[in-house]
């Protein structure tokens, strides 16, 4: 039996304005997680999925434009390795449509199985690049960040630079911090607020240029807030940075409630986290309001509460 697995992730600062060349800062979330078991199968059974979460099962020879399907394919073809005689199943703790990157985890622990399975242990540079790929034909214009912060494990700096690699950092975290994360319950596909944002981009680039401008001013401030240890500093900049994202025009009326619920309970500072229109929120607690922060989310309606503690880290951890 192969067993692997990669966390969900949060952005903390930067979403949508990080598919236009801007700086996001985003953070792995190391306990909630997706899970791939590879087990083997009858010699010449060739490979078969189990989603039992979905209630799915299928072979990739039945189904080979399935995601997952597409993403086995290439990942072997990059390997040179022939198809196993493996079932994998695919788990995950990650609310789907939810912002947390739940497809790219999955993809993540996919292609670590399929290369466990050929004795092979990839860098997380490759396993990005074949997990960003598959993310690219379902997503339209992902940024790339969730493939990335998932892939390393670890506090990124992400930027694009088309046609260049991109810029990937570690992130100084000058002390231990503790986000409120609330989900909405409201679930919307990635690719529908990313190509919302497209086309309103496309009929106003310079208006929102302008707003893209703003929110790397935001980042440059989280990160800078990070390193210091300033709470006060990084919430506002969240705060900020929330602000910029409901002019965007991906923020919604359930967010909102969470976000003003937070801030009333004490939240330093709170925002969505991901693509929008639902999904969740983040919130930023003071030391010893957590408690205090994840009641009134749940009293504003949140259908699930997790509370995530992100460790002191130096940038090239």
């Amino acid at each position: 039996m192969i067993k692997t697995s990669a966390p969900a992730k949060i952005i903390l600062c930067g979403e949508h304005a990080v598919v236009y060349c801007r700086p996001a800062i985003a953070l792995p979330l190391g306990d909630v997680r997706a899970y791939a078991e590879a087990s083997s199968s009858a010699q010449g059974s060739g490979l078969r999925f189990a989603a039992p979460d979905l209630g799915e099962s299928w072979a990739p020879a039945d189904d080979p434009q399935h995601p997952m399907s597409e993403l086995a394919a290439a990942t072997l073809a990059s390997l040179g390795a022939p198809e196993p005689d493996l079932t994998i199943t695919l788990r995950s703790d990650i609310p789907i449509a939810s912002g947390m990157g739940s497809g790219a985890a999955i993809g993540v622990a996919l292609v670590r199985a399929l290369a466990a399975a050929a004795g092979r242990e990839l860098a997380p540079a490759e396993v990005s690049a074949l997990v960003y790929a598959s993310e690219a034909r379902y997503h339209g214009t992902p940024s790339g960040i969730d493939n990335t912060v998932i892939a390393y494990e670890r506090a990124v700096w992400f930027q694009r630079r088309p046609p260049e690699r991109p810029r990937i950092e570690g992130v100084a975290i000058g002390a231990p911090l503790t986000l409120v994360v609330g989900d909405t319950g409201v679930r919307s596909a990635t690719h529908l607020p990313v190509g919302a944002v497209r086309a309103r981009w496309q009929a106003d680039p310079a208006a929102y240029e302008a707003l893209f401008d703003a929110v790397a001013e935001q980042v440059l401030r989280v990160r800078d807030a990070l390193a210091a240890g300033d709470l006060a500093g990084l919430g506002a900049a969240m705060d900020a940075n929330q602000v910029l994202l409901a002019q965007i025009g991906v923020s919604s009326p359930e967010l909102e409630r969470l976000v003003g619920a937070a801030r009333a309970a004490g939240a330093p500072g709170a925002k969505l986290s991901g693509a929008g229109w639902g999904g969740v929120m983040i919130a930023l607690a003071p030391p010893g309001g957590h408690t205090a922060i994840a009641d009134a989310l749940r009293d504003a309606g949140a259908a699930r509460v997790r509370v995530a503690s992100v460790a002191a880290q130096s940038p090239d951890r």
